[in-house]
């Protein structure tokens, strides 16, 4: 008996980048239920939910009391019910505790993990032949962001939201269901008939750094706000209107920023390794993507101004100790095939 061959995180960053790769959610959903809800939401999320429509998925971030980035959250408003899922790394008890401080309104009611409740997602320049047969109209219909009822096959009567966003710049959805074993199966066996696999985190990991999401996986290394390059994420309008607020600062040209580095390929940096511009230290080695894309090394770091402009020729000492060359870039570093290839 023949076995198939054990998959790299190489083989999963290819099957992302060429057609599609599914993986199980395992972040702990939160719902949230009852007429305030968006009240309760404009709490802590860094953005208003003011205008967020029905139907519809956003990505949002959440603060410690201190201003520091707590979590990466997508928040879909579906029928009477938020839903939460962090991006980032979180645990069910840290989200209790973090919600437990917030005033909840007397008509709203939140859960963390609800029972038998999950998620699937899949990702890659053929996904929406993956999404098609969850829907029954023309995948083309659901727009980036948007959410829509869905079906699973050989489960008629579960419940099921197919959400098109996606953590990679590849076409992404997402599959959230009250059946979510069978959901999963669904899933791979439709990903199967693309040619494509379940994939790992590693692979999705360099994929999502390339695609400027590396905090998915690095998580944000005690960084600030504006030294994690997330002011984007804050809507500076608002300002002493939710948790963690008060102690914001916006950032200028002279704060210090998360940037992004390439090095030749099986180039390895250790986290801490300190880099430098003509021998005088300018930043710090954070986290290595990966060493899934054979072309190069992703490396991301925290440099001093003005040094995290693109284009930069700065040096770092890796593991063994040798010096090697490193360059700022730009993100994305990969410039997605889902970019050229039409949902038909």
């Amino acid at each position: 008996m023949t076995t198939a061959p054990l998959r790299t995180e190489t083989d999963d960053y290819t099957t992302v980048r060429t057609t599609v790769g599914a993986y199980r959610i395992t972040a702990p959903l939160v719902r949230v239920s009852g007429d305030e809800r968006i009240t309760l939401l404009d709490q802590f999320l860094a953005k208003s939910g003011e205008f967020v429509e029905p139907d519809t998925v956003r990505e949002a971030l959440a603060l410690n009391a201190d201003g520091t980035p707590f979590a990466i959250l997508l928040h879909f408003e579906i029928g009477d019910d938020a839903w939460l899922l962090p991006r980032t790394q979180v645990t069910a008890d840290e989200l209790r505790a973090y919600l437990e401080q917030l005033d909840v309104p007397e008509d709203v009611t939140v859960e963390v993990e609800p029972e038998g409740w999950g998620a699937s997602a899949f990702e890659g320049p053929t996904a929406w032949s993956v999404a098609a047969n969850f829907v029954d109209f023309d995948i083309s219909g659901l727009t980036l962001h948007a959410v829509t009822e869905s079906a699973l096959p050989e489960e008629p009567a579960a419940l099921a939201h197919l959400a098109r966003v996606g953590t990679t710049g590849e076409y992404g959805y997402l599959l959230l269901t009250n059946a979510p074993d069978a959901a999963h199966e669904a899933v791979l066996a439709a990903v199967a008939e693309q040619s494509g696999a379940p994939v790992g985190p590693e692979g999705l990991a360099r994929v999502q750094a390339e695609a400027g999401m590396a905090v998915y996986a690095a998580g944000f290394a005690g960084l600030t706000v504006g030294e994690a390059d997330l002011a984007w994420m804050i809507d500076w309008n608002r300002i002493g209107e939710f948790h963690g607020s008060d102690d914001l600062e916006q950032p200028t040209t002279g704060t210090a920023r998360l940037t992004a580095l390439a090095a030749p390929a099986e180039s390895r940096f250790a986290a801490g390794a300190k880099v430098t511009a003509a021998g005088e230290e300018v930043g710090t080695v954070l986290w290595q993507a990966p060493a899934a894309n054979p072309e190069e090394e992703l490396v991301l770091a925290l440099l001093d101004a003005p040094f995290w402009v693109p284009g930069l020729e700065l040096a770092a000492g890796d593991e063994q100790g040798a010096e090697r060359p490193l360059r700022t870039v730009t993100l994305p570093r990969v410039i997605a095939r889902s970019l050229t290839t039409r949902i038909s």
